[in-house]
């Protein structure tokens, strides 16, 4: 297969002050990737999130409220038993699926899903269950809803739910505003537009900052609506990246007690191209690392840690939906020096991004006709 088209673009200068954010766009890098894309699942139905099993098979959910296992054949297993019900208008759904860092001992996992509240009204919900495995299936067994997200709301939209473990074992989850509550991302007193910061039962982590008028979880506010979220392998710091509107799309660095700006400071502009709040920059908000405009609309992400590709060894991976690529991120401490984008003569939205157990890339396709592609080097 020949290799994705690369996009060149020259750096855009900002001024030289810290609250500048990077440039929009990096340069390609000096060398190409030689990529081979192979389909290791095909059959799923509009596929969310996967995550790999110890014994390397996969976990799958998909948006309409099916959980499934993957095995090492690529074959698909009836539907999971006793999942939660989803609310599946809009952005609803079946959403993100972690599995436990005890999860041989205990067999965990956890789940983000629009949870349904009545009147019309949803919002995300974080769950944990114990997964028993029979034969061609399986069940959940214990699930309960460990983490509300607060007030309910109308609206069927940016619903965040990315979950990541932290080094001690404390999870993250991103939250989304909910669109038409996008400036409830700047009141701490409700998770609208926020990363959490919990402990495995739900509880609030003891590092979350606990401000005046903040509510307890929240580790970082001013989101819009992040669905990528990875822990980075060398410093453990967490990393996300979140939806802009039109433009504005935004690598973070979330620190705890930190506003990040949406709806204040944005680089994107409303869909009908008009301004949105103070512009790109405003004492007291902090910057992104990186953004993209126009938006590439991302979705999963993973930091690569594998030999098999050996020159993208800590390289940022991110999926793109509106985008139909991946986008392959060269680091320099936390700084984009080279962006390629690969997977663009496929033309299929990347909704995850996961690296395999063998080393290679595999990413989830959305679609209703939905595949998980491998992603090995040309030899």
């Amino acid at each position: 297969m020949p290799h994705a088209r690369l996009w060149i673009t020259a750096a855009i200068a900002f001024c030289a002050s810290s609250a500048s954010a990077q440039i929009t766009r990096a340069p390609a890098p000096e060398q190409p990737s030689g990529i081979v894309v192979e389909t290791a699942v095909a059959g799923l139905s509009s596929p969310w999130a996967f995550q790999f099993l110890p014994d390397g098979r996969m976990l799958v959910t998909e948006v309409g409220g099916t959980l499934r296992v993957v095995d090492n054949a690529g074959k698909l297993s009836a539907p999971i038993a006793r999942v939660p019900a989803v609310v599946t208008a809009g952005q609803g759904g079946l959403l993100d699926v972690a599995i436990s860092p005890d999860y041989r001992q205990t067999g965990l996992i956890y789940l983000t899903y629009s949870e349904p509240r009545g009147g019309g009204r949803s919002g995300t919900a974080l769950a944990r269950a114990r997964l028993v495995l029979e034969g061609n299936s399986g069940r959940l067994d214990g699930l309960s809803v460990i983490f509300r997200q607060k007030p309910d709301h109308a609206s069927p939209m940016h619903y965040g739910s990315r979950i990541t473990f932290a080094r001690d074992g404390s999870l993250f989850v991103t939250l989304g505003e909910r669109s038409s509550a996008r400036n409830e991302a700047q009141n701490p007193a409700n998770t609208f537009g926020k990363v959490v910061r919990l402990d495995p039962d739900g509880s609030a982590h003891a590092s979350t900052p606990r401000l005046p008028g903040w509510a307890r979880e929240i580790w970082s506010i001013g989101h819009r609506n992040p669905q990528s979220a990875a822990i980075h392998p060398a410093t453990g710091a967490l990393w996300i990246v979140e939806h802009g509107p039109r433009g504005g799309d935004e690598i973070n660095i979330p620190e705890a007690g930190k506003n990040y700006g949406w709806p204040i400071i944005t680089y994107g502009r409303e869909y009908s191209g008009g301004k949105i709040g103070a512009g790109s920059q405003k004492a007291g908000l902090e910057q992104p690392v990186y953004y993209w405009a126009p938006s590439i609309a991302p979705s999963g992400m993973a930091f690569y840690k594998g030999d098999l590709f050996p020159h993208w060894k800590g390289n940022l991976l991110v999926g793109a939906l509106a985008g139909a690529h991946l986008s392959r991120l060269v680091l320099s401490g936390t700084n984009v020096v080279a962006e390629e984008r690969l997977l663009a003569d496929v033309g299929e939205r990347i909704r995850d991004v996961r690296q395999g157990p063998d080393g290679a890339i595999y990413v989830a396709t959305d679609s209703s006709r939905g595949r998980i592609l491998r992603i090995k080097p040309r030899r």
